[in-house]
């Protein structure tokens, strides 16, 4: 079980370290961004490749968040061509893109808890008054 485990771990490491210069470089779609490969699942069957990504400065943009899925989606079949190439895997699993809202929501609870300090601050220095 645990062997199983650190086999689709290092295969979504390995999946990882592939997938950021194929994206980067490779793949000529004008509504791709900045993309950041975060994180790659990889099923215990080999069936799918679940590829958490993210893109630089436009995490607040719905309409260019749309765009870069659909061109990710879109360059699916080349990007799982080229890393049979480079990854010798007998199954090469099929990919499935995932905007990674962690970043963001990780942001926004920096920002929530900035402003509950702020606001502890104020009213502490408006009761000592």
């Amino acid at each position: 079980m645990a062997g199983e485990f650190s086999r689709t771990s290092r295969i979504g490491d390995q999946l990882q370290k592939e997938l950021a210069p194929l994206i980067q470089f490779e793949v000529k779609d004008p509504r791709l961004g900045l993309v950041t490969v975060n994180e790659v699942r990889v099923a215990k069957d080999l069936g799918y490749a679940d590829i958490y990504y993210t893109v630089l400065g436009k995490d607040d943009q719905p309409d260019v968040l749309a765009e870069n899925q659909a061109a990710l989606d879109s360059a699916k079949g080349f990007l799982r061509r080229r890393l049979a190439q480079e990854v010798k895997l007998r199954v090469m699993p099929h990919l499935r893109f995932h905007y990674d809202q962690s970043v963001v929501n990780g942001s926004r609870m920096s920002a929530l808890i900035d402003e509950a300090i702020r606001d502890d601050e104020t009213k502490q220095g408006n009761e000592g008054e």
